[in-house]
């Protein structure tokens, strides 16, 4: 089988990158000002940074091409499956590594990496869909910088459809266009791939194959995330709804279809405050437990404490009413601005701001509202009959 044509695709240099103007913008060009990663590119600056963002946003292409530019060997391992030897001469090769989906390495592989970012033995690159501030340790993060990758607009898919077309001799019309584009939600590999396979299998880019194409086996779970948002979505209503079979039965999908643990795990401590809250409070202790669980274990057997968890979700009783009164909250935060914190309750460190008044009439367990003036007496939170 040849090579695929995302592959085929892929850009070499920044001037042939679509999307991501914020980062690699070409005032020369006329798209957008000068970028983070371009001026570093074209400098040669050497630094570890993480790309964040969603599938197919250009993470990989990024990191290539930061690699050839600066004339660097690149190493790429996935977190997913690379082990201590491949850490270890990857690590010895010097040079670029790249890590793929990094969210999914453990502390202790974290730790591994450490000394050799910073004494400058590698410049790591990591890739993750995740949010860094959750999922890498702190002392890794404060030595990369992060760079937030956004899903591709229409108009730029539209360039690289102009590409595929080209390279598989094909003529698009604009209303299949526009529904490739939906699907592919932003994925630019996704949008690649679905043309790609659509025309081997029928030779006619046509809705209508393009939906049979979406039922070859070998897309159904990569449904251009679809289907991994849909599962995420009905794991949380049913643990809302107290459905507990359903909510085991959306769990054991993701699990067998190797779901990140950490995923769903992540959901299932928001769930804890955002769904049952003031209910049952000890149901964030044991989210997080959870959580801690399938961090410290892994699979397959953490896949038992998922679902000890979900069960105890679902059964619990259900209160939204701290995230609601939160909320409620934010939007006055939103609207009013940082009004002024009334004095008696303001820290006061320095004579000057006990003179000012600062502090003066503070009571511990006052009964008077303590919000500022202008909210005096509001009630987020609403009392339930």
């Amino acid at each position: 089988m040849g090579v695929p044509l995302a592959e085929r695709l892929r850009p070499k240099s920044l001037d042939e990158f679509v999307g991501q103007e914020h980062l690699v913008g070409n005032p020369s060009t006329g798209s957008g000002p000068a970028g983070p990663l371009r001026i570093s590119v074209e400098g040669k600056h050497r630094f570890s940074f993480i790309l964040w963002g969603p599938p197919g946003s250009g993470k990989t292409t990024l990191a290539r091409i930061y690699t050839r530019a600066l004339g660097l060997h690149l190493t790429e391992i996935s977190a997913v499956s690379a082990g201590k030897d491949e850490m270890r001469q990857a690590v010895k090769a010097g040079g670029v590594l790249f890590v793929d989906e990094i969210h999914r390495f453990n502390k202790a592989q974290q730790d591994y990496l450490l000394p050799y970012v910073e004494n400058g033995t590698i410049i790591l690159i990591g890739a993750t869909t995740e949010n860094p501030s959750f999922e890498v340790i702190s002392p890794l993060l404060s030595r990369c910088r992060v760079f937030v990758l956004k899903e591709l607009r229409e108009e730029e898919l539209e360039s690289i459809s102009v590409k595929a077309e080209k390279e598989l001799n094909i003529k698009i019309n604009k209303d299949v266009f526009g529904y490739i584009a939906g699907l592919a939600n932003g994925d630019a590999r996704q949008f690649i791939n679905l043309i790609e396979v659509t025309t081997q299998l029928y030779g006619e880019v046509t809705e209508e194959n393009i939906n049979k194409a979406l039922q070859s086996k070998h897309l159904r779970y990569d449904k251009l995330g679809e289907e991994h948002y849909n599962t995420i979505s009905a794991f949380i209503k049913s643990m809302r709804a107290s459905d507990a079979d359903a909510a085991l039965y959306y769990l054991a999908r993701m699990v067998e279809s190797g779901e990140d643990p950490l995923f769903i795990a992540r959901r299932m401590v928001i769930f804890a405050s955002e769904d049952i809250g003031m209910a049952q409070p000890t149901a964030l202790v044991v989210a997080n437990e959870v959580f801690r669980a399938c961090e410290t274990i892994g699979y397959p057997e953490c896949a038992i404490n998922l679902a000890h968890g979900v069960v105890y979700l679902a059964k619990a009783k259900k209160d939204r009413s701290a995230c609601d009164a939160y909320f409620r909250a934010v939007e006055d935060v939103k609207k009013f601005g940082n009004l002024p914190i009334p004095l008696k309750i303001r820290n006061a460190p320095t004579k000057l701001m006990k003179e000012l008044g600062y502090g003066r009439g503070y009571q511990a367990y006052t009964k008077e509202s303590l919000l500022p003036d202008e909210l005096k007496n509001k009630k987020y939170i609403v009392d339930k009959c």
